[in-house]
């Protein structure tokens, strides 16, 4: 089997082959770290996380880096606002992203620069950009010569003169060409700045990720990806930059999530409809959030709504109750043989399965399908079957498995109920034996307000998290 990618450059499918055999590079946008990333980000980032645990579960060895903007327009205006430094506000909003990110199932990368600390490498590129006469100075700002670039656009797949016309483009009376963009800024009063040979300043936004991506992956990376608002202009001002530079390929593969609605409207501040994860994670468990991003095809647009969001969260609860009731079983059943069953084969072909849709582009929606059709025929296995201990086994280590690359089932290990909660536990049972029904429930109240939910059933006493 092999993994065939919607490549953004091509328009199409094709079959992943990396530059190094058994080796990725892949490179993803990060934030700018100026505020708390917002809902859309989110999308992104899940993405791209899931995209890497999953070619890690087929073997590669993946070096994965996003990066952190801290320094732009936008964190020195905040930074002005909040009269603090810019250097003291990047700190604070990369701790935060760090918080959001993991209650959201979102390992870090293996790198994690930030473009203030990478100022020397963006100022040679410049330079080898001007040496080649790919870049020009005007009063000490430096710009990329778009019209010397013959390649610029294909990324976008838009004729230039439609790019001048409806995308971000920075007016400049200064520029040669409106698509000119600016690779070092010259410093204004009260704005941080570096030397260069051109005058004190600092770097454009899309210089960083040029220089940022080749210092760890090497001059043609496997995969870039970001968000759809991404395309142009700054993923195609980077591949103008890291070819113009190299003369080499600057990506081979580049992969756009697609875009995310609030209600069925764009998600902007004007609107009022602009959520931060940071408020979302207190009115919603971050784990749903996480299920209901991986219930589309990435690529394809989806719409969060609260309704949408309680559907993921009963979805996310059935397969967790799969597990659990998976997990609850394999503690009673002693160990035994090989168990050969129906459940068995099913496993082998859920496995077959999972790794079809997920080898298609990354289809965690059909991946998550063969989750639930599992779920099904687990439950029925446990409930109309003798449970065979080595059956058991084999469907939670399926779960287990499947669950490392989206992301979910990890916290959920009845051995991770801390002391305290084991304890009020053997509680309830020594007062239902005595049948103090007052303490046994008041008990069951209590492990309820710790999100643990008990279940009494006839094999005795079962228990899962709430989802």
């Amino acid at each position: 089997m092999t993994i065939r990618v919607y490549n953004t450059l091509t328009r199409k499918k094709e079959e992943f082959v990396p530059v190094r055999e058994g080796k990725i590079g892949m490179y993803a946008c990060g934030p700018t770290v100026y505020d708390y990333f917002h809902i859309g980000n989110a999308r992104v980032f899940i993405v791209f996380d899931v995209i890497r645990r999953y070619l890690r579960y087929r073997g590669y060895d993946v070096t994965f880096v996003q990066n952190f903007t801290d320094i732009d327009d936008k964190m020195i205006k905040r930074a002005q606002e909040l009269g603090i430094t810019v250097a003291e506000l990047a700190d604070r909003y990369i701790e935060a992203y760090f918080q959001d990110a993991a209650a959201l199932g979102i390992e870090k990368a293996d790198v994690h620069p930030k473009a203030t600390e990478h100022i020397p490498g963006m100022i040679a590129q410049i330079q080898q950009l001007m040496d080649k006469g790919l870049a020009y100075e005007a009063e000490g700002d430096v710009y990329f010569r778009t019209a010397a670039f013959p390649d610029y656009g294909r990324l976008s797949n838009q004729p230039l003169e439609e790019l001048v016309a409806g995308a971000r483009v920075e007016v400049d009376e200064r520029k040669k060409d409106p698509l000119d963009f600016a690779l070092w800024k010259k410093q204004k009063p009260g704005e941080p700045a570096w030397d260069s040979p051109w005058g004190k300043g600092r770097p454009g936004w899309h210089i960083e990720c040029s220089v940022m991506s080749m210092q760890y992956l090497g001059e043609t990376i496997d995969i870039h990806g970001g968000g759809p608002d991404l395309v142009f202009p700054h993923h195609e001002n980077e591949k103008a930059q890291g070819e113009g530079a190299t003369g080499k390929p600057f990506a081979r593969y580049w992969l756009h999530a697609g875009y995310l609605n609030i209600n069925q409207e764009k998600m902007s501040k004007s609107l009022g409809n602009f959520m931060m994860v940071r408020d979302i994670r207190e009115k919603y468990d971050p784990q749903a959030v996480r299920f209901f991003m991986l219930s589309a095809h990435y690529r394809n647009p989806v719409n969060f709504s609260p309704d949408l969001l309680e559907q993921a969260q009963s979805g996310l609860e059935r397969l967790n109750n799969a597990v659990y009731n998976l997990r609850d079983m394999l503690y009673k059943l002693a160990p035994d043989g090989t168990g050969a069953t129906e459940l068995l084969e099913k496993l082998t072909a859920c496995r077959q399965r999972f790794i079809a849709a997920m080898d298609d582009d990354f289809n965690s929606a059909e991946a998550l399908a063969v989750l639930f059709e599992l779920a099904r025929d687990a439950n029925i296995y446990l409930q109309e079957m003798a449970p065979s201990r080595f059956v058991v086994e084999k469907a939670l280590s399926f779960f287990e498995e499947t669950g490392g690359v989206l992301g979910f089932f990890a916290d959920k290990a009845r051995g991770s109920l801390d002391a305290q909660v084991e304890e009020l536990i053997t509680r309830r049972e020594e007062a239902r034996r005595r049948k103090d029904w007052t303490a046994a429930d008041a008990i069951r109240d209590e492990l309820q307000t710790k999100g643990i939910v008990l279940e009494d059933t006839p094999q005795g006493v079962r228990w899962r998290r709430k989802a």
